[in-house]
């Protein structure tokens, strides 16, 4: 399979036809003719492109007519063209996150975040900035900080969303409340209209209009017409449009009024690529402040916190954000332990223009609000500011399931009223959510009076939908009755212009027609979209899984009710995945190829795609999903980088289980998946199994075995760690509490020292180590090749051998970090009705863990060491007591934020891998491995992390039991000395 990893020359013109004889089939086949040729960029016709692209991170779905990822400004205007030519719809789409169906239609999709990103200026005396449409807005952020500067708006989704996705749904973010909405810094635009016209818009002086009017074609039709909108409608604008800054809904022509400097770029901003594609725009920068804390103020509830916003606006807050003990409590993860007492919290960000000034506002704006606060913090430590960040930002995911494992959607999602109506609007909407019988978890933007909320509507079933429709519209009437907006930052999209009609009287909607009309006349630009919407309630793409597809899944999904439909479900589309300069795991595939079918979410759309079966037609057996699916990695830090817990390590399993079923697999499912019998075998001539590894017949051996020919493969230990301690086989007297080591295939046949070494600490500490009586497996190997029912026949042999150590009362200490996280996470849905695994899944637990806090004797090594976390551990076991062991050892480590090694077990050994397992490796862990001193220690627990790490630098990296190892001789020889 070709990759395209990034960095690589060029981008591709890929174009694959879409077959079908409708109408569609035909125009998707002239958009092809004409676009061959024209554009450098990628063009998209097949199904798995198109599915990828049939929604954004709303509620709606959409089967585009293709996909262009334009390589420069001329395929823009190449696409716009060929589209103009066949009257078929365009939509622009950046980042893809957007809650309101905004970047999702039945014509073309415009993608410009593959290629066409970048700052092209940077003039930091003008403060100002000159960017791409593509261009993700933490890079913008990066180039901007050193010089004292900011791009003000920041949305929660600030590490993927891009400028011209801001500019479209006019985005506003948490520091609005200080430095305004993305039509705030907005100093100009380019622009290009669906007639092929390209114009650069901003703010434009009276004779300026004039002049621009008079000119012959598109451009001079275009001022004058707007010209004589603003004429003709003087009052109307003045009176309806107000300047509140979050009435974000409808469009911006406030702007065209004189008084506001008749600038049209502003009043585009927000337009939602309705009217104009975005080819460039300056922007006007914010200067950091000097120094800031976080003020975290506990609040009896959410209406309490509302009530209070009035009060802390006049200390001129640099944000004022909300959240909800709901919305904390679904953190998988901390977070509550750190907030005050509360059922709510207000994060109120100070500047000042030193430290001390800073802190004491902060302290006094808490003592002003004492009678009614519950409890506060003054937070001056960055690290700790950025734990408490995390909660906010990741609500738009965290809020898709409420307590109880409930779905929520978005559809409500982002309404505004003046901050001094927030606290009755808020009284009033919960009444209306009791009426209906709906919850939702509250938080936003509190200080503009800005509420995200995501509720638990039924969207799956006609009556569900009948209420949904009838919720927003009364809905609408609330808000409108407190004189908010539908929209607070997100646009209307599909989730709100058809209600735009009870927020605005018919003349404004009439001149929002007519506004449209001066750039598109002929309605092709994202149609539906503000002006003759389509409604709310149609083209939902929330779908169960057909019975046929339900009733053959293997895994039990006992998180989402045994559905694996419901799962399918939990992406939401926030991209979080898409994350590429960000910390975590995830998602190590998309941070190697930039490919969205290579992202998480990317993955889970087809999924969902698969169970629509409208474009991906053939279920289980799709290559559409097979071919995303080979480069996931199984690394599973979707599942706690992610949000809403996307696991799509599991789902591969399963995915692949049934599109294998009954099927010829490929050669590295026999030959890596069932490594631990190939072990067994070799172990019996370990001597002769590695002269034959060392040959040239290693190369035969791997090309049979699907194994990659760039990998060595690695050596056999002389014994296996149970043959040469038998003496710890079995149940037997001793004294300390018993615990059974975990022999785990990687450790046992490769590299038995990191079992002899823990075996030697655990008894140091006290604990009377034992081994299983009887050879087990966890299984792993065949799980994450999909051999579903191996791997259970595999578990319910090893949980029958287990079953007497876990009754008695020992617990499982694992060093293999993918074979402990197997145990502690996935055992229960591989083998559901077996009570042993529920008991060894909580008996199950790390080396560290079983050290941590023991009275072992260990003396000091006085050593620095780095640590590459095994992808699994972060996922599913946490680090917290490893760094506690290496502490107690007298080891000074830094734990690497390095995400995953690219081994991530059998994947990078497959043929195919190799240049995406060293590319993934290449982003964090290798450069940070080279860069570290010669004298520091490199540990890490996973197998194939350190084989990653020798096979790839000039480093060895160790086992924190061989670590603790060294510093218990180190002792002992201390003593005898």
């Amino acid at each position: 399979m070709a990759v395209t990893l990034l960095g690589a020359p060029g981008a591709r013109n890929t174009i694959v036809p879409l077959g079908g004889t409708g109408t569609m089939g035909l125009v998707r086949e002239q958009l092809r003719r004409l676009l061959t040729g024209r554009v450098t960029g990628e063009v998209f016709f097949d199904a798995g492109s198109l599915a990828l692209y049939t929604t954004d991170a709303s509620n709606y779905r959409h089967v585009p007519a293709g996909v262009v990822r334009p390589g420069t400004l001329d395929d823009v205007h190449a696409t716009v063209a060929a589209c103009r030519e066949l009257g078929v719809p365009l939509t622009a789409r950046g980042g893809g996150t957007s809650v309101a169906g905004n970047s999702c239609g039945p014509g073309l999709i415009l993608d410009f975040s593959r290629h066409l990103g970048g700052v092209h200026q940077l003039d930091p005396g003008a403060r100002r900035a000159r960017v791409a449409p593509g261009t993700v807005l933490d890079d913008l952020q990066a180039l901007a900080a050193p010089h004292g500067l900011r791009f003000g708006p920041d949305p929660s989704t600030h590490s993927r969303c891009t400028i011209g996705g801001m500019i479209g749904n006019n985005a506003c973010g948490s520091h609005s409340v200080a430095w305004g909405r993305t039509a705030d810094t907005v100093a100009g635009m380019d622009v290009l209209l669906y007639d092929g016209t390209a114009l650069s818009l901003g703010a434009t002086t009276p004779s300026e209009v004039d002049r621009r009017a008079a000119l012959e074609g598109t451009e001079g039709r275009v001022f004058t017409e707007l010209r004589s909108l603003v004429r003709d409608n003087l009052a109307l604008l003045r009176t309806e449009l107000s300047t509140w800054p979050r009435r974000v809904s409808g469009y911006g022509l406030e702007h065209l009024l004189p008084e506001n400097g008749f600038d049209v770029a502003k009043a585009l901003v927000g337009s939602e690529g309705t009217c104009v594609t975005v080819l460039g725009a300056t922007l006007d920068l914010a200067e950091l402040p000097k120094h800031k804390v976080l003020a975290v103020l506990g609040f009896s509830a959410d209406i309490a916190a509302a009530d209070a916003v009035p009060a802390i606006l006049p200390w001129s807050p640099l944000t004022v954000e909300g959240v909800d003990a709901e919305l904390v409590a679904l953190l998988s993860r901390g977070g509550a332990a750190d907030l005050p007492p509360g059922g709510a919290w207000l994060f109120v960000e100070l500047a000042g223009s030193t430290p001390a000034e800073a802190e004491q506002r902060a302290n006094e704006l808490a003592k002003e609000l004492s009678d009614q606060v519950t409890g506060h913090l003054v937070l001056t430590d960055p690290a700790a500011q950025r734990k408490l960040w995390r909660i906010r930002e990741e609500g738009a995911g965290l809020a898709t399931r409420l307590t109880g494992g409930a779905e929520a959607w978005p559809g409500w999602e982002d309404a505004a009223v003046p901050p001094e109506r927030l606290g009755a609007y808020l009284r009033d909407f919960k009444d209306l959510m009791r009426e209906h019988g709906r919850r939702s978890v509250v938080y936003g933007h509190y200080g503009e009076g800005c509420l995200h909320m995501r509720l638990d509507f039924d969207l799956l079933s006609a009556r569900g939908k009948a209420g949904f429709r009838a919720f927003l519209e009364q809905a609408a009437d609330l808000v409108a009755s407190h004189g908010g907006s539908l929209s607070g930052e997100h646009g209307d999209g599909q989730a709100r212009s058809e209600l735009l009609s009870r927020m605005y009287s018919r003349e404004v909607l009439d001149l929002f027609a007519r506004f449209k009309g001066i750039f598109d006349p002929d309605g092709r630009m994202n149609p539906g979209i503000l002006v003759d919407p389509r409604p709310v309630d149609a083209d939902l793409r929330p779908r169960r899984a057909p019975a046929s597809m339900e009733s053959v899944t293997f895994l039990g999904y006992p998180e989402d009710h045994g559905s694996f439909g419901e799962a399918m479900r939990r992406c939401v589309g926030v991209g979080k995945c898409r994350n590429t300069g960000g910390s975590g795991v995830m998602c190590p595939s998309y941070r190697a190829t930039r490919e969205e079918k290579h992202s998480t979410r990317g993955r889970a759309h087809l999924l969902a795609e698969m169970i629509n079966g409208e474009v991906i037609t053939d279920g289980w057996r799709s290559e559409e999903v097979r071919e995303a699916l080979d480069l996931c990695l199984s690394c599973k830090g979707c599942l706690s980088d992610c949000p809403v817990d996307v696991d799509m390590a599991t789902y591969k399993a399963e995915f692949y289980h049934q599109h294998y079923r009954g099927r010829l697999r490929p050669a590295s499912h026999y030959s890596m998946g069932w490594l631990p019998l190939w072990l067994r075998l070799a172990a019996l001539a370990p001597g002769a199994a590695n002269r034959v590894t060392a040959s040239r017949a290693s190369a035969l051996l791997k090309r049979l075995g699907g194994i990659a020919p760039e990998r060595d493969l690695p050596s056999f230990a002389p014994r296996p760690f149970t043959r040469a301690r038998k003496e710890l086989r079995g149940a037997r007297p001793g004294t300390g509490k018993p615990v059974v080591l975990w022999p785990d295939s990687f450790n046992n046949y490769f590299t038995p020292d990191v079992l002899d070494a823990a075996a030697e600490v655990l008894t140091a500490a006290g604990y009377h180590v034992v081994l299983p009586h009887k050879g087990v497996c966890c299984g792993l190997t065949w799980v994450s090749t999909g051999q579903l029912g191996t791997a259970r026949k595999v578990l319910t042999r090893t949980l029958a051998v287990l079953k007497p150590y876990l009754e008695a009362g020992y617990d499982v200490v694992g060093l293999e970090p993918s074979c402990t996280a197997l145990f502690r996470g996935d055992l229960p849905a591989l083998v559901p009705d077996d009570p042993a695994a529920a008991l060894l899944a909580s008996r199950t637990k790390t080396f560290a863990e079983m050290i941590a806090g023991s009275p072992i004797p260990l003396g000091a090594l006085d050593v620095d060491a780095i640590t590459q976390v095994h992808c699994h551990q972060h996922a599913v076991l946490g680090f917290e007591a490893d760094e506690e062991a290496l502490a107690m050892a007298g080891v000074r480590n830094s734990t690497l934020d390095s995400g995953c090694c690219g081994l991530a077990g059998n994947f990078g050994f497959e043929r195919g891998h190799y240049d995406v397992s060293i590319a993934c490796a290449e982003d964090r862990m290798l450069p940070a491995i080279r860069a570290a001193d010669p004298d520091t220690v490199v540990v890490s627990d996973g197998f194939s992390c350190r084989t990653q790490i020798a096979g790839e630098s000039d480093r060895t990296a160790v086992h924190l039991a061989e670590v603790l190892r060294r510093a218990y001789r180190l002792e002992q020889e201390g003593n005898l000395g």
